[in-house]
């Protein structure tokens, strides 16, 4: 999975990313401190990863890992090449997901580069600028459907659909909202759209609301009904609780935490989300040579999965050999889940589950 936080200058956006990778991202008081892109990756935490660990102390530990794209500073005009914005698109072109961090805390101190926090405002700057440069993408689609009509009347209905969706577009309203069906996602399939992206809306709060007030905060509040209006996720996070915990090893970390009142750290928040947006689940391999999560789109099935350990393993499938991680940890070991008939063998229409623990049978 690879994330591209975004937002304007000055919301918070560098010091998020570095608290989140550890990665030393420039962080400061001014417009454009990102001008390269930076990218850190991550290990996804995942306690059934580390029940595995201690069951088999293998030689090998590979979680699954997700990466962060920070990437530069967005203002009015970006469409137009205005600021750093061509390279600010082609950087959102290379992501999965948009992590959009929003301001929505008052100091004095950091400059605004619109002179005052107002969320609103904020996420429609960014937006418009997607949606400017989608707009020129479907565009210059509809001229050549227009030409492939001339030779083929069944591009009629996708020239219907790519006019409905300009008007949609220049009506100031993103991609993610237009009512694709099935037949208008596969053809917009080619023209890969920046305002369809998924995105989380990273509610960037103060220690005082986040730990506090975090219903009572408006900025917060206007997030969340932009958010549900186009079915899109809101996350409240602190980036200067984050900041704080990144250097703390995982007792004094998990030990802040509580004392926060809080159950988990940003970075797991933000992954669980990026997942549930997405679609993602893992399944996990598990044996002495190694321990290892693999990441895969829910609804996937069995010889699929296989493929992403191996080209080998999806060609030559011959079944998969799965227990849940439950029953696993309940059996105590993979010997007494199988005497209790909770191994099962599965076949090539299975549909992968979140947590299978899988050995695939294959022959090339």
């Amino acid at each position: 999975m690879k994330l591209g936080m975004v937002g304007l200058p000055n919301v918070g956006k560098s010091t998020l990313f570095n608290a989140l990778t550890n990665a030393g991202a420039e962080s400061a008081n001014y417009p454009f401190c990102t001008i390269d892109k930076n990218i850190g990756i991550v290990s996804v935490p995942d306690e059934r990863l580390d029940a595995l660990k201690k069951m088999y102390n293998p030689d090998k530990f590979t979680p699954a890992t997700l990466e962060f794209v920070d990437i530069a500073g967005l203002v009015k005009g970006a469409s137009k090449g205005e600021g750093l914005g061509n390279k600010f698109l082609a950087d959102i072109r290379e992501v999965d997901a948009i992590v959009h961090v929003v301001r929505c805390f008052d100091d004095d101190n950091i400059i605004h580069v619109d002179g005052s926090v107002n969320p609103k405002r904020d996420i429609e700057t960014i937006d418009l600028e997607l949606i400017f440069s989608d707009i020129e993408m479907v565009d210059r689609r509809i001229e050549r459907t227009k030409k492939l009509i001339k030779g083929d009347k069944k591009y009629v209905a996708e020239l219907e659909m790519l006019e409905s969706l300009k008007t949609h577009l220049e009506e100031g309203k993103s991609a993610r909202s237009f009512p694709f069906d099935e037949e208008g996602l596969e053809a917009i399939k080619t023209t890969p759209l920046l305002s369809q992206k998924p995105v989380i809306y990273a509610a960037n709060l103060s220690e005082n609301d986040f730990v506090n007030n975090i219903d009572s905060n408006e900025n917060y509040k206007t997030v969340c009904e932009i958010a549900k209006a186009e079915g899109s996720a809101v996350l409240p996070i602190c980036a200067q609780i984050e900041a704080e915990i990144s250097d703390m090893d995982d007792e004094d970390k998990q030990m802040f935490l509580e004392e926060m009142g809080l159950s988990v750290s940003g970075l797991g928040r933000i992954i669980k989300t990026g997942y549930d947006l997405l679609g993602l689940m893992s399944f996990l391999t598990a044996g002495q040579p190694e321990v290892r999560a693999w990441t895969i789109t829910k609804g996937t099935k069995a010889p699929q999965a296989a493929g992403k350990i191996h080209t080998d393993f999806e060609k030559g499938f011959i079944r998969a050999e799965v227990v849940s991680f439950d029953d696993l940890m309940n059996c105590g070991s993979m010997a007494n889940a199988k005497e209790k008939g909770l191994v099962r063998l599965e076949g090539k229409e299975y549909v992968m589950q979140d947590g299978d623990i899988v050995l695939f049978r294959f022959n090339v």
